[in-house]
């Protein structure tokens, strides 16, 4: 099933015409059962596309084959023209990805996590760029304490922070709202949708329609590994 409207990346295509996100008859097998039927999506630089579904939809299949941790049974996915390769580092400086599985390093405070990030990726201002992110996501009173000392909200709330930070030309994010309260799901809809504003190209994972809402341009909506609706949210996500 085809769900966008834009054609296939080209050979000669310049960068300014051609998506920066193209996954081309993706699917997926476990074992036997079939997790991801053919999907084809393409991401225009600066666009926000919202994957909803029930667990196991596909929708964190999906994901993962856009960030190259996992290889489609077919299809292919490409990353600004080329062969999506997480292990380059040259791709690594420009995506980012927020998954299921908290990363962050133990005997650092929250402070020094960021800064480790910051200098990682040659953030300009550093100071002021942790300062920003730390209020952006309720965690400037935390900034003294160790990454092990945070609640599960507050540790989410980091590994956003730290995503959000890099200077990265895509976002992958699955499920960034879990185990965040009403007040961080503001926060985190207000620092997606500067990070959209900004040219950055998002591809998020949500059970909340409220968040696809307020980021998304465009809306997938999956079951049982199928893409079953596509289009803006207002059209897909009926009240």
């Amino acid at each position: 099933m085809r769900v966008f409207e834009r054609p296939p990346v080209q050979e000669g295509d310049s960068d300014g015409d051609r998506p920066l996100l193209v996954l081309e008859g993706v699917s997926r097998l476990h074992g036997e059962r079939q997790v991801l039927r053919p999907v084809d999506l393409a991401l225009a630089p600066g666009e926000a596309v919202a994957l909803l579904g029930h667990n196991g939809s596909g929708k964190s299949t999906l994901l993962r084959l856009a960030a190259g941790r996992d290889r489609p049974g077919t299809g292919r996915v490409l990353f600004a023209g080329a062969p999506m390769d997480e292990d380059d580092p040259a791709v690594r400086a420009r995506v980012a990805v927020v998954g299921d599985a908290p990363a962050c390093y133990p005997d650092l405070t929250v402070r020094q996590h960021l800064e480790l990030v910051a200098v990682g990726h040659g953030v300009p201002d550093r100071e002021a760029a942790v300062d920003a992110a730390l209020a952006a996501h309720g965690l400037t009173e935390r900034a003294g304490a160790l990454t092990t000392e945070l609640s599960s909200g507050q540790l989410q709330e980091l590994l956003l922070a730290a995503a959000l930070l890099r200077p990265a030309e895509l976002l992958l994010l699955d499920e960034p709202e879990q185990r965040l309260d009403p007040a961080a799901r503001e926060r985190l809809a207000r620092a997606l949708t500067e990070r959209r504003a900004a040219g950055v190209t998002l591809l998020f994972a949500t059970h909340h329609r409220e968040l696809a809402r307020a980021v998304a341009d465009r809306v997938l909506l999956l079951d049982n590994g199928h893409v079953v609706a596509e289009g803006a949210p207002a059209r897909v996500l009926s009240p």
